[in-house]
């Protein structure tokens, strides 16, 4: 029987809270001992600990739970290893929600196999029951980037937690686009939480933290393999009212996170794509399957909003301040938006001629109301 007379009490958790977190943990390393049954024996016996002290007879009565699974209860033996990654989380400041505890995500709880407890950097609040995941491709397009940092800044205006995955493309964008805002953002890692990935966004993780919280399921040190992604999007997902998928293709990830989301009975939006674009594929797919096309915010709220009556503020996008800018200056400005054009094309649909086309394109850029791309392609900035 798991005993725990080897605990030590000197950490910034008291005696009683690294008791608890270490008989969570234990249950946890458990052979045979998944999310579904670390639940349904968590229901039965109120605490680990508890299960611990549990006859074989009792044991039995736990639905799915095979007899291997309670001989590994009964005979389990401390390896030390709980101990160990206790004093790692107090070590790094991270904080222990079990499912239990009152700050563990209302919606999280409601999935078919929540995670007994979550590592986290940073805080979560009740706020954050209203949350939207927002996820798409690695490899974003300037048009991806663009529609999710707008999607997620306004969303947070309008008090929304936007949920995404910390990954390169727009995920990151997802995040930028919440902070910018002013609002709130979670970033579930499919590693441990020691270790962000990709290395890039460790300074984002770092404001992040400050604007909402590191999240992971998995254990210190683990790394960043491609079968830890899967269960970090069905958590992603089941932060949220429902999940956005902004470009995709058919492969991709979020996909998953998309699938994941209709099995929570949650909301699926969709951004529409280029039909040329392989990373448009997936999104266009999921709008012929029956996901919500957005084409703006609104096209969110009113799905969510009438079955969780939020008080949502509307707001009046500003348009950009165009003073200071000549007649031709603003005929090529409003020629362009997020998706990116040709010098050609803004050439031939201006009707002014190439040289001074070059020359406006230069003072717009100069005043950051345009930005140069590779290839002499040219895109609205945001502002």
């Amino acid at each position: 029987m798991l005993k725990t007379n080897t605990l030590s009490s000197k950490s910034p958790l008291t005696f009683y809270h690294r008791q608890e977190a270490f008989f969570w943990l234990s249950l946890r390393q458990v052979p045979g001992v998944g999310n579904v049954i670390c639940n349904r024996l968590i229901k039965k016996f109120q605490t680990p600990e508890k299960v611990f002290h549990a006859s074989p007879e009792e044991l039995k009565k736990i639905e799915g739970l095979r007899s291997q699974t309670i001989e590994a209860i009964v005979a389990f033996k401390d390896n030390d290893w709980a101990k160990k990654e206790l004093d790692q989380i107090e070590k790094q400041e991270i904080t222990f929600v079990t499912i239990q505890d009152e700050r563990f995500p209302r919606n999280l709880k409601e999935i078919y196999d929540p995670p007994p407890f979550l590592y986290v950097k940073g805080e979560l609040w009740e706020k954050d029951n209203l949350s939207l995941a927002v996820v798409g491709s690695r490899n974003a397009s300037s048009y991806g980037k663009a529609m999710t940092k707008r999607l997620s800044r306004t969303l947070t205006e309008r008090g929304f937690t936007i949920v995404s995955g910390l990954a390169r493309g727009i995920d990151t964008c997802a995040h930028r686009g919440a902070l910018e805002g002013g609002g709130r953002t979670l970033a579930v890692l499919g590693s441990g939480i020691d270790l962000i990935y990709p290395w890039e966004n460790k300074g984002l993780a770092e404001v992040i933290t400050r604007h909402g919280a590191i999240v992971s399921e998995f254990p210190l040190g683990t790394q960043p393999e491609a079968i830890n992604f899967p269960p970090r999007n069905r958590i992603i997902s089941g932060f949220s009212l429902g999940a956005v998928i902004v470009e995709a293709s058919f492969r991709s990830g979020s996909l998953i996170t998309a699938r994941m989301a209709l099995e929570q009975g949650r909301e699926v939006f969709a951004v529409p794509g280029n039909v040329d674009s392989p990373w448009s594929k997936g999104t266009n797919r999921l709008i012929k399957e029956g996901a919500k096309l957005i084409m703006d915010p609104d096209d969110i709220i009113e799905e969510v909003l009438p079955q969780y009556k939020a008080p949502i503020t509307s707001r009046q996008e500003k348009p950009p301040e165009t003073k200071g800018l000549t007649p031709e200056g603003r005929k090529i400005f409003d020629l362009l938006d997020s998706n990116p054009l040709h010098i050609d094309h803004l050439i031939q649909h201006s009707g002014l001629r190439p040289n001074l086309v070059s020359s406006l394109l230069l003072e717009l850029e100069l005043k950051e109301f345009v930005k140069q791309l590779p290839g002499k392609m040219f895109i609205k900035c945001e502002r």
